[in-house]
């Protein structure tokens, strides 16, 4: 549909197949694009290069500060546009008009220079990640629709933009909630059905609605969150649902995890396999400065890591219940690709096909964790056990 609108429109498009940091930073400057699409990992990628780059030079606590002033700013815009607030105070401002000249400036440099919106797509992108990019001068919109549905069947509109959601429908496209939370939708855009596999189709057409598949949650304004997929959710042994987009998203806003898969259908509770980002580990070890000899710097090296990975699941447990939060999690050697068949060509998990593939480390994982017995917290609390850290060497 892009491509169809830019050759129309007589606009100049680039594609750029290749996702490491050095041929996405060389196409960005030479390219120099006014806009700018992409999934969600790349965008979270992107965010982190600006992280490890402003650590290298030493000024790891201004990014972050920036990082959270650009925030501040885009949350405070946003309340305005939307409820006709006051804006940014003015220490905000004030703030937000320094970082510009010494951080954000150069954080669009990076992307060419030019851009000055986003379009993201494929899967949902966190409200923290949205307001960020919007507050450096970025705004990126995110959008939800189908193959079933040819194309978008949602968008953020244009002045009444909120993060966190994928918007709103789109003229003649009617969107509601199911009790178990499914999205059904129905409209002029939505297909009539599968070719030659009535079955399938009976399954998702539903007296006119198109049953997605997808969780989500409508606002009062009628602004769509997507929460995950219905065939994601897990069940532990316990009958505790749970829905595993929000965790992973959460865990993946730290810098040294890539990829984070939620685990614990039929298990006592939730579980996580883990992968680190490769350039940031080496970055983060680099910062390690261990003494001793090769022995015992890797020792300290394995407790360091296990340390700030249970700090990052901790984190990410500190915005669910206890009996959602993550007990164990394993950090697997390599990360999920699509040559291994792990990962969709638009960079989703293929679930199913990681469990079956790392079927004897999630045994083990559990198993280790009956052998020891954990130290319960208050129930009021959201904290790591100790006691539950396995890894994967």
């Amino acid at each position: 549909m892009i491509q169809g609108l830019c050759v129309r429109g007589g606009l100049l498009m680039g594609h750029e197949p290749d996702m490491t940091e050095e041929a996405l930073t060389s196409a960005l400057r030479s390219f120099r694009p006014t806009y700018f699409y992409a999934v969600p990992s790349l965008l979270e990628k992107i965010y982190k290069n600006f992280l490890r780059a402003a650590q290298q030079e030493g000024r790891g606590r201004l990014f972050e500060r920036a990082a959270d002033t650009a925030r501040d700013f885009a949350a405070a815009l946003e309340r305005r546009r939307l409820t006709g607030g006051p804006g940014p105070g003015f220490d905000l401002r004030l703030q937000h008009a320094l970082y510009e000249r010494t951080v954000y400036r150069r954080l669009r440099a990076a992307l060419g220079g030019r851009v000055r919106r986003a379009t993201c797509g494929g899967s949902p992108l966190s409200r923290e990640l949205s307001l960020f990019y919007e507050g450096i001068g970025i705004y990126v919109h995110d959008g939800y629709g189908l193959t079933e549905t040819s194309g978008g069947v949602t968008m953020q509109p244009l002045g009444r933009e909120k993060s966190g959601t994928v918007g709103r429908p789109l003229p003649g496209t009617e969107v509601r909630v199911a009790d178990d939370g499914e999205i059904l939708l129905r409209g002029p855009s939505v297909f009539q059905g599968y070719v030659g596999d009535e079955a399938a189709t009976r399954a998702a057409l539903r007296d006119g609605w198109l049953a997605t598949g997808d969780l989500g949650q409508l606002d009062d304004e009628g602004y769509l969150t997507i929460t995950g997929r219905k065939k994601d959710v897990i069940i532990t042994s316990g009958g505790k649902s749970v829905a595993p987009a929000a965790l992973e998203q959460r865990l993946r806003m730290h810098p040294l995890i890539h990829q984070a898969v939620v685990v614990g259908d039929n298990r006592p509770c939730v579980g996580a396999l883990i992968t680190l980002d490769p350039q940031f580990l080496t970055h983060w070890r680099a910062g390690l400065a261990l003494q001793g000899d090769a022995a015992l710097r890797e020792a300290r090296e394995e407790n360091a890591l296990r340390e700030e990975v249970a700090r990052a699941v901790a984190a990410a447990n500190s915005a669910v219940s206890r009996s959602e939060s993550i007990r164990v999690f394993r950090i697997l050697p390599e990360p999920f690709d699509v040559a291994s068949g792990l990962l969709t060509p638009s960079m989703k998990l293929r679930r199913d096909e990681i469990v079956r593939t790392y079927a004897a480390e999630i045994d083990a994982m559990y198993e280790a964790r009956s052998r020891r017995r954990p130290r319960t917290p208050p129930e009021e609390t959201a904290v790591w056990d100790d006691s539950d850290n396995v890894f994967l060497r």
